[in-house]
């Protein structure tokens, strides 16, 4: 069952995760751009035409076919104090029954790093996908020197689970990647 995009707002303290929606392009393509040497290193080649209005029509097209048939959920996040545009998360590959498990994503913009916002986010989308969504688990990986995703992904209860050689690619290298996952506390079943 598809959850209604449009009316999907998950809001904690601090933070608030909003689908992405096509007013959005210019706070978002001006906080990557602003952010784009601090990014590039954790993220997959950019395209050439990277953070264009086409790049950004591609990625609405593609999040809103995922979402509506279930297989991603795709936000924004913005500062609950101001509203402002601070980064983006996702649950990608999510897998039905029997597994019902998604991959976890997200990116903060560098001036908003340090501040605990992406530490509330995930913990705020996991605690989301397990009662909306159902899933039992959520998965993710980071590149071992990356430290704040790991200390991200520790404080919202993740647990090490492995390590993948060639898992991604990122900036145009396939790199390895230290697993994670978290599984849902048993009082939410």
């Amino acid at each position: 069952m598809a959850l209604p995009l449009r009316d999907t707002l998950i809001t904690g303290d601090r933070v608030v995760l909003v689908p992405p929606r096509r007013s959005d392009y210019d706070e978002w393509a001006s906080l990557r751009t602003a952010s784009r040497a601090y990014l590039e290193r954790w993220e997959p080649l950019w395209p050439g035409d990277a953070h264009s209005k086409a790049d950004w029509a591609r990625r609405l097209k593609v999040w809103t076919a995922a979402w509506k048939e279930g297989r991603a959920y795709v936000f924004l996040i913005r500062r609950m104090s101001d509203n402002a545009l601070i980064g983006g998360i996702s649950l990608t590959h999510v897998r039905p029954w029997p597994a019902s498990s998604a991959s976890l994503g997200y990116w903060l913009g560098q001036e908003f790093e340090g501040h605990g916002y992406m530490r509330d986010t995930v913990s705020l989308i996991c605690d989301w996908a397990f009662a909306r969504l159902a899933l039992w688990r959520i998965e993710a990986g980071t590149l071992a020197e990356n430290n704040r995703s790991r200390n991200v992904l520790e404080a919202a209860g993740f647990e090490e689970e492995g390590y993948a050689r060639a898992y991604l690619e990122i900036a145009g290298e396939r790199r390895d990647h230290v697993l994670f996952g978290l599984v849902r506390p048993q009082n939410q079943s």
